[in-house]
């Protein structure tokens, strides 16, 4: 690190758990964050700020003006622009050091399989199983560790699936695609504004400890918020061994 990372990594180096050596590791970092919305907005400003040194991201949407009420990397003057690109202005303004690659392609199974092989660490932040499911299985392919969010109207849930490990469930595991849950849109259905912020802050912090290899990660453990009375209760997770995904695995 030169001086002026010395000075803007400084918080962290101070920190017994991180110091030079983890602020290090999250510069040589590469994660990939499907999903530049609610979600993806904190998580992609976090990370950048904090010093992952590249990060792909990918979204096929553009902003449009009903985002703006959550989606705070999006500004009035980026309606009609790619998400993906926006994020990646929206973290050269905070940290010019961050090589941010967007995707403006749909996140299909072909992509999604390169992207992940090539990343780190990916994170879950988009709002349709499809697409999640593709995420799953190009992580549970490639060995990648997977930080997932969710948040509709006034609940949110964040967990890690981590195929590095036996004990670990994949997404698969828990929502099997054989169920056909019923798709909820914040579209129709709402979200509070403060919520994505929530459960995508918790999701990038869940990140920044898996690529410093630090503390206990939500692996294995649903974390789910109401937003309501803003109380946090945790669901124990476990693997399913005839998983269709991981099964084998």
């Amino acid at each position: 690190m030169n001086d002026e990372q010395l000075l803007r990594y400084s918080r962290h180096i101070l920190l017994d758990e991180i110091g030079i050596e983890g602020q290090e590791k999250l510069l040589s970092s590469h994660v990939l964050i499907v999903g530049a919305g609610g979600l993806g907005s904190p998580v992609a400003l976090y990370l950048g700020s904090a010093g992952v040194g590249r990060i792909t991201i990918v979204d096929h949407d553009r902003v449009d003006a009903t985002n703006l009420q959550r989606q705070i990397a999006h500004n009035l003057a980026r309606i009609g622009e790619f998400k993906a690109a926006s994020v990646v202005q929206s973290i050269a303004a905070i940290n010019p050091d961050v090589k941010v690659i967007p995707v403006t392609e749909r996140a299909d199974d072909a992509l999604l399989d390169k992207l992940a092989y090539e990343a780190d660490l990916v994170l879950d932040c988009t709002d349709n199983f499809a697409t999640r499911h593709a995420i799953n299985r190009a992580c549970v392919k490639h060995g990648k560790p997977l930080v997932s969010g969710a948040a509709i109207r006034f609940d949110g849930q964040v967990t890690v699936y981590d195929p590095r490990s036996a004990q670990s469930p994949c997404y698969a595991c828990v929502f099997p695609e054989s169920d056909l849950l019923e798709e909820t849109r914040c579209a129709t259905m709402g979200v509070f504004a403060p919520l994505v912020g929530i459960v995508g802050t918790v999701q990038a912090a869940e990140a920044l400890k898996l690529l410093c290899d630090i503390g206990q990660p939500l692996t294995g453990r649903l974390m789910m918020l109401d937003g309501r009375s803003m109380e946090w209760s945790e669901m124990k997770l476990t693997r399913n061994l005839a998983c269709a995904v991981c099964g084998n695995h």
